[in-house]
């Protein structure tokens, strides 16, 4: 099936451009378009171009680049929005996958685990499995499957956030839990526990990939269950990912959150709030949400800057990573899909990251180490009905802006 693709961001920006030059200052010297505002032009025009193919307002469509030279930020806003900030607060959803994944292999680092281990084998200088070994986890396969393939989604391990589940009227199990009650707590043992009574499964662990949410369920499990038994007493994966990846000492310290309890649904000031068109007249507008069902593979948020300078350091080796560590999560070992490493893909001309979509906030965090170059892009806006014109505006933009700025673009 074709879809549609958006008018080429250059050939508009450059259409304006022959347009600009025409005007004149009252002096008659032709008037000076700067490098940002070759940014911001070129930032509307796709913003606009997917409003006039979608029909719906875009509220905000944003980039955050930094190369070798020079650190740039771009918003553009639709009728009735305001423009955010580098520093505005957003719900980064699956990007959190990447940051699962590299406390996974901080902790292999560190010989506390080994990701070539089975979930039910014993943790290492521990006499209890990576999984719990209780009714409730004995969901299908469960002793065939790796840490490695929850991280590259080989697992087979069946989605109950995304897909499907017997007994929810064609729905999710979290969508209709969740829709009963907003502020229900989830944990990990009850969306097992879905796999285990439904018999459910996309295939034999390590036959085939399957994009699962659940299975990065799991994993943030096991780094809570490690490091619990390490600091002998409670801990969750957050604490590890607060104590070790982004917190005061580590070394790269960020303003990153990620929560995982019911009650914690608010973002701090300054924020933007996500928007979702489910049909072609209703809007809806997601300033608070519980992601307590969302932990380790959607619960994150932080700033535009702030996850610049995540992706940036980790895959340059300079947070809390190796260079073999990096190189590790960069490696598809998937015949399925051949770009999908560790909770990290590969786009051409981007160079490795992740993308995330959640309660009307889209996102993409992409790392070019041939060229030095680090985007982020950020759209507050999903329409259900025109999703490829949607999300692609986020690699558009991308592309756009650093054709302006020297570097490769879309690809042929």
């Amino acid at each position: 099936m074709k879809t549609k693709t958006l008018l080429n961001p250059i050939i508009l920006f450059l259409a304006i451009l022959m347009i600009l030059p025409a005007c004149k200052k009252n002096n008659d010297d032709p008037i000076i378009i700067t490098l940002q505002e070759k940014i911001d032009i070129a930032v509307d025009s796709i913003r606009l171009d997917v409003e006039t193919k979608i029909g719906k307002i875009v509220p905000t469509l944003n980039i955050f680049i930094q190369t070798p030279n020079e650190t740039l930020f771009s918003s553009s806003a639709g009728k009735g929005f305001q423009p955010i900030t580098a520093d505005t607060y957003f719900r980064f959803a699956s990007n959190t996958k990447n940051f699962t994944s590299a406390a996974m292999l901080n902790m292999q680092e560190d010989g506390w685990v080994n990701i070539e281990d089975k979930i039910t084998d014993t943790m290492p200088g521990m006499n209890e499995p990576y999984v719990p070994a209780t009714a409730e986890w004995d969901f299908p396969f469960k002793d065939q499957i790796t840490i490695k393939m929850l991280l590259n989604h080989s697992a087979g391990v069946y989605d109950v956030d995304n897909d499907s589940v017997p007994g929810f009227g064609g729905y999710s199990y979290t969508q209709v839990t969740q829709y009963l009650d907003p502020d229900h707590q989830f944990n990990a043992t009850e969306m097992v526990n879905q796999l285990t009574i439904n018999n459910l499964f996309y295939f034999e662990p390590g036959t085939g990939k399957h994009y699962s949410n659940t299975g990065y369920a799991i994993a943030g499990e096991i780094i809570g269950r490690i490091y619990s038994f390490h600091e002998g007493t409670d801990k969750h994966l957050t604490d590890y990912l607060h104590d070790y990846l982004y917190g005061t000492g580590n070394p790269v310290p960020m303003e990153m959150h990620f929560p995982y309890l019911a009650t914690d649904q608010n973002l701090p000031e300054p924020y933007s709030c996500g928007y979702e068109y489910p049909d072609a007249t209703t809007i809806e507008e997601y300033c608070s949400y519980n992601m307590s069902a969302q932990v380790a593979e959607g619960n994150g948020y932080s700033t535009m800057q702030y996850l610049n300078t995540y992706i940036r350091t980790l895959l340059k080796g300079e947070n809390i990573l190796t260079t073999e560590s990096v190189e590790l999560m960069k490696t598809s070992t998937s015949t399925a899909d051949p770009t999908y490493g560790l909770g990290c893909f590969y786009k051409e001309n981007l160079g490795y990251g992740h993308n995330g979509v959640r309660v009307g906030n889209m996102s993409l965090m992409m790392y070019d180490p041939d060229n030095n170059v680090s985007v982020i892009c950020y759209i507050n806006c999903v329409d259900f009905e025109n999703f490829p014109l949607n999300y692609y505006a986020m690699p558009d933009v991308a592309y756009a802006v650093r054709e302006i700025l020297g570097y490769p673009g879309k690809p042929e």
